[in-house]
Formats: structure tokens, sequence, C-alpha cells
């Protein structure tokens, strides 16, 4: 492997997993990940940015192989798919020195057990220089671990961002196309990024004064396209929702299926766009990317002895974690002799600061009367809806 140019002395190692699905476990991924490594050049010192995920020691020291020396090893995050290969490195160039700040060094010597003194600690705003490149590095805290940073690259006018703005795919081309990385990096920020908007505003308010010209995350591509990148999230992050319904929902017996069917009618023909995801399949990125324009979730659940399906429990406590921008919640569904479905889920999702809209729950197999309810809960919505843009 060759480091890939990226501009005169600054290097993309990618380190691409094709065929990883899962990640941390929990996040489906339909597009594989990369673990991004940056090699700067100056004309005195060499630096080497978040050396990657320990699974692919060998093609990060395959894109060493030339490199007779590094002196420097910046840690922007210490999650180990970003800073596990660095005691490695530190075998390979114990001349070198892992430079991050204070609370990172301190998560480092936690999880991966570096010595101390091979620390050098820098401030926000603080600078480094390599010889004719200079790194200024930018905390960026809670985004989503609370030592995460940026570091800028002032002549270059290259903000390697980490975690921030990137996303899980796999690829061989350097750099992002708009078609092609919209979607990924919309699952990615809904996935990772969501619950920390606030954070978020203030970290893109600060960014805005910088000239960026290149965005190499820690994962995915690198985005020569900085201003739709940003653009994206500002409208993620700042944005009042759409006026657009997520239905998430799951069928029995094909009662709550048939409520679905009446309030998803309803809805359309209003004019509402509206997003029906079944949770029998669970794809956890089709709900959290779904929850992030959504001014209104709906939860379709039967009853399950004496609670709501457990896979509706299961969303209802991922949208919970994931603290979208929803104005409106509701539940609809069927019982066979009785249960608290409703009671449940409002339960499971106080982070999410909605107005509660009248649930409609109903005994068996929902008779007209049942479903002029789901009628009303519709006109509620749309009532609700008034003034908010429409779904893009």
């Amino acid at each position: 492997m060759k480091p890939v140019k990226i501009t005169d002395g600054v290097y993309s190692l990618r380190l691409n997993h094709f065929n990883r699905r899962l990640f941390d476990s929990l996040i489906p991924l339909p597009d594989g990940t990369s673990y991004n490594a940056y090699l700067v050049r100056g004309s005195e010192k060499t630096a080497l940015i978040d050396p990657g995920e320990p699974e692919k020691a060998e093609v990060i020291f395959d894109y060493l192989k030339d490199e007779k020396k590094i002196d420097y090893v910046v840690s922007q995050h210490a999650e180990q798919d970003h800073s596990g290969n660095i005691p490695l490195v530190l075998a390979r160039y114990p001349e070198a020195k892992v430079v991050t700040n204070p609370k990172c060094k301190e998560l480092l010597m936690t999880h991966l057990h570096i010595p101390a003194d091979k620390f050098i600690e820098v401030k926000d705003g603080e600078t480094l220089s390599l010889g004719g490149k200079t790194l200024e590095f930018v905390y960026l805290p809670w985004v989503h671990w609370p030592e995460t940073m940026g570091t800028y690259l002032r002549e270059d006018k290259c903000l390697f961002s980490c975690d921030f703005l990137g996303s899980h795919i796999a690829s061989n081309a350097l750099f992002s196309e708009e078609h092609r990385s919209y979607e990924p990096m919309k699952r990615y920020y809904a996935e990772i990024m969501m619950p920390f908007r606030s954070n978020i505003k203030t970290h893109l308010e600060r960014l805005s004064k910088y000239e960026i010209s290149f965005i190499a995350p820690s994962h995915g591509q690198v985005h020569n396209n900085s201003k739709f990148v940003m653009d994206m999230y500002r409208d993620w992050v700042l944005s009042e929702p759409r006026s657009k319904v997520l239905v998430a929902y799951i069928s029995m017996h094909g009662s709550t299926l048939l409520m679905v069917n009446r309030l998803v009618s309803r809805l359309q023909e209003a004019g509402i766009c509206v997003e029906k995801l079944n949770l029998e399949h669970f794809d956890e990125g089709r709900v959290a990317m779904a929850l992030v324009d959504a001014a209104t979730i709906v939860i379709g659940t039967p009853t399950v002895l004496t609670g709501p399906h457990p896979k509706t429990v299961y969303a209802a406590y991922l949208a919970n974690l994931l603290r979208p921008k929803a104005k409106f919640v509701s539940v609809i569904g069927s019982f066979g002799w009785g249960g608290r479905a409703v009671e449940t889920i409002a339960g499971l999702i106080p982070n999410i600061k909605a107005e509660v809209l009248k649930p409609v729950i109903v005994k068996g197999m929902p008779t007209e009367a049942d479903l002029k309810q789901v009628d009303e809960l519709a006109a509620l919505i749309v009532e609700k809806h008034g003034g908010l843009a429409l779904c893009a």
C-alpha cells in the first residue's frame, strides 16, 4: 500500500473494512467502513494522525514501510478504532511522541496503558510546527466522546475532523461525491452525532471562522466539497423538523397494520410526507435516519401479554437515546384482552421533549368507529404540522 496524496505533503492512509457489517455490535454497516489515518510531512517533522484499528495494523505498517521516522502521533480521540494502533506505532518508532489533549491522554493511559512520558499535551488553539506545515488543535468535545478534538492544517486549509463529519463507508475513491455520500453521512450523523446536537451547533459556529478546502474525517472519504458537508450538518442540527411523520410499527395478526395503513393513507392524502418502517426486520440506521427530520413519531404496536411488542420497545428506547427534534408523538395499536402498551412506551421516551397526541388503542380487529379515531389522529397531526417546511 502507498499513501494516497490529498495535497502536497498530506496523505491518506485509509484502512478499508469492506466486509464489516456491524459497528459497536449495534450499528448496521451496509457500506462497510474505514478507519482513516493521515500522514503530514513537513520540512522538519512528520506527524501521523489517528493510526487506526488494531485489526488493520498490518495495513497501516504496509503504508508506513518506507517511512523512516515518525516524530508525532496525533491522537484526536481515544476510542480504539482510531487509537488502537498507537502502542504498535510507538514500538516501531520509539522516538515518537503522542500529541493530544489532557482528557484524551487520561483515556489513552487507561485504555491502552501508554506511559505518561510518551505524551505531549496541547491546549485548545495551540499549534505545532512541522516545518512549513502548521497543525492547529481544535477541541471538539462531545462529538461523541468528551475528549475529541480536530486538527486544522493551516497552510493547506485541511481539517482533520476525527469522528465528526464522517461516514461509515468503505471505498477506494479518495474523495466523496455529493450524490453518493449524502445517505451514508446522514445515517452516520443520525446514529452517532444526533444526541449531541447542542454541542455540534457550537462547533459548527466555531468552525465557520476557518477556511476549509478539505475535510479529512476518521471514517469514510475525504471531502473536497466542504460547503456541501457543512450545509448538510447545519440543516440536520439547526433546522426545524420537516412536515414528516415516522410511523414505526409491527403487526402480529393484522389489526395494527390496518390502523397503520389507514393513518398513512389519511396523512398522505393531506400532503404529509410519511416514512413507514416495519420493525419486523429492524435496521437501527433506517430508524435513526428517519428521526433526523421527522416532526411526528407514531409507534404502532400490538400488545404482547400486557405490554407493547418488544421490537417497538426497542425502537422507543433507541429514539429516546438519540434525542431527535420531533415535536409530537403518539401510539396506535390493538390488544387482545388487556395491557398497558401506551404507558410503557411513554415511560421509555423521557428524553423526547414532544407533545403527546391522543393514542388510539383498540380491542381486537378495529371497527369502522375505531378507524374514525385514526382519522381524527391524522387530522390532528395535519393541523399540528401547519407552518412546518415540506419534506425535502
